[in-house]
């Protein structure tokens, strides 16, 4: 599910080229303790006491993703995502159903080649046969999703961040080498996202607010890295505004703060060294982003 070390680098190059984000137990990540001091991870007990159900779906962003976490990863507890922050911050109850590595085909079909979550490209185990998630669920994150939302009354809020994936799995294949690679898969995201937020519409019945969370940059000075994470910000605001969903805009949240560290987020702080995943800073500055939003 983790990528070595030795191959943060190829990381670094499918992030830039393929869509500049983050995503996936299969990603090279290092092993900084984004969790220190924060509040308890999601988890699925709903609490009718509580001010509403947010239901968080996605992948390892969302998830709260560390390689290398110090205690391991049979402790769910210890990754701690925007979804957390946004519950404390709102007196939410959140059910967190995101899968680290899942692509917008793996999300709706358990066969489908993942990038960690079910299997990594293809060969098992993925990160939900290894290790626990924050919601333990037999099927895909599709079917858990409208069971919560069929059985649930109280869901305020549903988040979907996914996509980025799917650009590593496209890098890693050859498919994504050239700017109509990129374009076919823009085409097949936007309609796989949009397939996803009308099954949370119609087969969910639910009628509430979605934010789809755009991806950041790992480096706003560089033009392919920038185009890259546009190119799938666009698909994803499109599939939002398709779907009645707002669409929340991280990046330009980001690019300040990595513009005063010369443009590296990884620098600025908010990701993971040698990684992809955002530190604690970068997960406050997403919660910032969908509740700007709300």
């Amino acid at each position: 599910m983790r990528t070595p070390r030795g191959r943060s680098a190829l990381l670094a190059a499918l992030t830039a080229l393929a869509l500049a984000a983050c995503s996936s137990g299969d990603s090279g990540d290092s092993g900084d303790d984004a969790a220190d001091d924060t509040p308890a991870a999601g988890s699925s007990a709903v609490d009718d006491d509580g001010g509403g159900t947010y239901l968080a779906l996605g992948d390892s962003v969302p998830f709260g993703y560390i390689d290398d976490n110090p205690g391991g990863y049979q402790d769910e507890d210890a990754f701690v995502g925007y979804p957390e922050l946004i519950g404390e911050d709102r007196g939410l109850d959140v059910v967190n159903a995101t899968c680290p590595g899942e692509t917008t085909t793996s999300f709706v079909d358990l066969t489908a080649v993942s990038f960690g979550c079910t299997n990594v490209q293809g060969r098992d185990p993925g990160y939900r046969d290894a290790f626990p998630l924050h919601v333990d669920y037999d099927g895909t994150q599709l079917e858990e999703a409208i069971q919560v939302l069929q059985e649930t009354d109280d869901v305020e809020l549903v988040t979907l961040q996914i996509g980025a994936n799917d650009g590593f799995l496209c890098r890693a294949g050859g498919e994504c080498d050239d700017a109509a690679g990129l374009e076919a898969l823009t085409g097949r995201l936007q309609e796989n996202v949009d397939g996803i937020l009308s099954a949370l519409r119609d087969e969910g019945g639910y009628d509430g607010q979605i934010v789809v969370v755009g991806y950041y940059s790992l480096d706003y000075g560089d033009p392919v890295s920038i185009a890259g994470s546009d190119g799938l910000n666009e698909a994803l605001s499109a599939a939002a505004e398709a779907n009645d969903a707002e669409y929340a805009d991280s990046t330009e949240l980001f690019r300040p703060v990595a513009e005063e560290a010369g443009g590296s987020s990884i620098a600025a702080g908010l990701v993971l060294p040698d990684d992809v995943h955002p530190t604690l800073e970068g997960q406050r500055l997403l919660a910032d982003a969908v509740e700007s939003v709300l």
